[in-house]
């Protein structure tokens, strides 16, 4: 005869219950953790704006520091072909001038009452960068008087890492920004590389011409590249505003579809990025909002003092257990008379009724075991 096991089965009923419920507490304590609720003030202090996520077509960039530098036809020098002394200078540092106009006058060495004199004119328009002779000082040939240099067409000179010259071709677009004018963006032509790469940060300089009509920019200025190397078809992205905590684990805050000011801490696998977007390969779905402005304080802003159960009755209008799935009528009327809640304080929401049939299988497994094992020591 076949003994049912009923009293070793229940003891692991009462476990997987209990190990059940201890899963299912953790559960809602992570729920509450990543979900932060805040009150109507705590939200307009932080200045919460959102962005719907979408699928777009996404520019792969390269981001690479450089100098503002003259092209070797920009850059001239003024000197005179005879020895004397200089006496007027009518150009002086930070001039524009044109081509042709005199620039220093040169009293010549050779006799003469007056000695002769010489008028030196500029070679080309552009600014006086250097005032290299002063007034008086003797002139000889090969020392220059003054440098010109015409910026309305430069050189923006890129530090390529050379693992990515390959990258930039003839057509690349490219958006050069002057740190002097940061709200000005110029558009730049490739037209070379240099001719050594240097060792000490492995890089290789790029040439891309620019064109300044104003003549505002210096040389050597420092300037900051974005160069648009690759278009993907549709991808899914969020502004990098929105991206939070680090390379190894980031996540962006998605705004709860139905709970007021509630965001939700959801964790991202990210691909490239470029100067405004991160692609997201995984985490986020189409239509989600995720916060931009206000992502990095409310990472630290807590829950407000709002739990979910809070937030859940105070929209819904009536009461929900405290992981968030709503009452049924016998719950309803525990509570009501006193006696107690229900189970553990597990809920009724669909997790809860999966995990408790798994624990029924589990239990129906222990005893098909046990029956199997008494039946063949019998």
């Amino acid at each position: 005869m076949i003994h049912f096991p009923f009293r070793q089965s229940t003891k692991a009923f009462t476990l997987a219950l209990l190990i059940t419920s201890a899963l299912m507490h953790a559960m809602r304590a992570d729920r509450e953790a990543d979900l932060v609720i805040l009150d109507t003030v705590s939200a307009g202090n932080l200045g919460i704006e959102t962005e719907v996520v979408e699928r777009r077509d996404f520019r792969e960039t390269l981001f690479a520091l450089g100098r503002i530098q003259a092209k070797p036809g920009g850059h001239a020098f003024v000197s005179s072909r005879v020895a004397g002394r200089l006496v007027d200078v009518p150009a002086h540092e930070g001039d524009f001038i044109k081509a042709g106009d005199p620039v220093a006058v040169v009293e010549s060495r050779q006799p003469g009452n007056p000695p002769p004199r010489l008028t030196l004119h500029a070679p080309i328009s552009g600014l006086v960068v250097r005032s290299l002779q002063h007034l008086g000082e003797p002139v000889v040939p090969e020392i220059p008087i003054l440098e010109i240099v015409d910026l309305s067409e430069a050189y923006a000179v890129a530090k390529i890492p050379e693992d990515k010259v390959s990258w930039i071709k003839s057509n690349t677009p490219s958006d050069i920004k002057v740190a002097a004018y940061p709200d000005r963006i110029m558009k730049g032509t490739w037209e070379r590389f240099g001719t050594m790469a240097d060792v000490s940060n492995a890089t290789l300089d790029a040439y891309f011409r620019i064109h300044d009509p104003g003549e505002n920019i210096r040389p050597n200025m420092r300037t900051e590249f974005t160069l648009h190397i690759n278009t993907k078809k549709d991808v899914m992205a969020v502004p990098k505003e929105a991206l939070q905590g680090d390379s190894f684990q980031p996540f962006v805050f998605v705004k709860d579809f139905e709970l007021p000011n509630a965001f939700l801490k959801a964790p991202v696998v990210t691909g490239t990025q470029n100067d405004s977007h991160v692609e997201i390969l995984k985490g986020l779905f189409p239509g989600d909002e995720v916060v931009t402005r206000g992502a990095y304080p409310l990472a630290f802003a807590g829950n407000g003092g709002i739990s979910l159960k809070e937030a859940l009755d105070a929209a819904h209008g009536h009461e929900h257990n405290e992981d968030g799935s709503e009452m049924t009528v016998a719950q309803k009327a525990t509570k009501a008379s006193g006696t107690g809640k229900n189970l553990s304080g597990l809920g009724d929401g669909p997790l809860t009724w999966f995990l408790i049939v798994l624990c029924v299988i589990q239990w129906l497994l222990l005893a098909l075991l046990a029956v199997k094992k008494k039946a063949v020591e019998e």
